[in-house]
């Protein structure tokens, strides 16, 4: 059995909401921090709905979750911030009141759980401190994603806003409506990446000792490698980087795709 995460949440502090005519108020802040340990190999995940996930690499064993809401309309207590643990680590979510009609909303871990929003423009940023060693999963829907100068697995994904991932271990980025930069330093890949754009570039960097079956699709860009492609149709390119041992996937509709060897 994987040991629990050790953890507390608390409240650092909260600027009250200050009027501003009959239907406006100035911003509003509240931030809380979560600390705890998890275990490596176990992931710490982010969900989010409204604003950015900011994460970096921490020198320590502890993992360090701070969340920043901040508001012009909605009250900030609308909008909780839960903490599950379960078997494979630990997910944090900014929970929005419940939408009528629709099911109710739950933090849960991987694709359980529930969020729908309406008429709240609590916007919620995480800022996450992840250790060695610890996977880190981060999701939001309108806010960029960056997960930067990490030592372990980085999976993120946004639907309005840019993801961007730097790491010794694996990865994958995926956004809607805007840009991916990506630089997965690890050669020793055991599944599968996928990095992928509608409207946005896709800017991917990889060892040379890297082993993958490259499909690269564009549909109105350019495609462009430091390995050699071959140009399969006016959209797609392909290759095989080492002995092609996993898929790597590089997509956008509207954007440029860019493969890189790391320097």
């Amino acid at each position: 059995m994987k040991p629990r995460a050790l953890a507390c949440l608390s409240t650092l502090g909260a600027l009250l909401l200050v009027g501003c005519g009959n239907d406006a108020t100035e911003p509003v802040e509240i931030d809380s921090e979560w600390r705890g340990q998890i275990a490596q190999g176990d992931h710490i995940e982010i969900k989010g709905v409204i604003g950015a996930i900011i994460a970096t690499g921490a020198s320590g064993n502890e993992v360090i979750v701070t969340t920043t809401k901040s508001a012009q309309q909605s009250d900030p207590s609308s909008v909780t911030i839960e903490v599950v643990e379960h078997s494979d680590g630990v997910t944090i979510c900014a929970v929005y009141p419940d939408v009528p009609g629709q099911a109710p909303n739950e933090c849960a871990p991987g694709d359980q759980g529930n969020m729908n929003v309406r008429d709240n423009d609590m916007e919620v940023t995480f800022t996450v401190r992840v250790p060695a060693g610890v996977e880190f999963v981060g999701k939001t829907v309108t806010g960029d994603v960056m997960a930067t100068d990490l030592q372990s697995d980085v999976f993120v994904t946004t639907v309005t806003g840019s993801a961007t991932v730097t790491t010794t271990g694996i990865g994958e980025a995926t956004t809607v409506t805007g840009s991916v930069i990506a630089d997965i330093r690890a050669t020793d890949w055991d599944q599968d990446l996928a990095f992928s754009s509608v409207t946005g570039n896709v800017t991917v960097t990889i060892p040379f000792e890297a082993n993958a079956e490259v499909v690269a699709t564009a549909v109105s860009g350019i495609i462009t490698s430091d390995f050699p492609l071959t140009r399969v149709s006016d959209s797609r390119m392909e290759g095989t980087i080492g002995n092609g041992t996993w898929k790597l996937t590089l997509s956008t509709v509207t954007g440029n795709i860019a493969l890189q060897q790391s320097l």
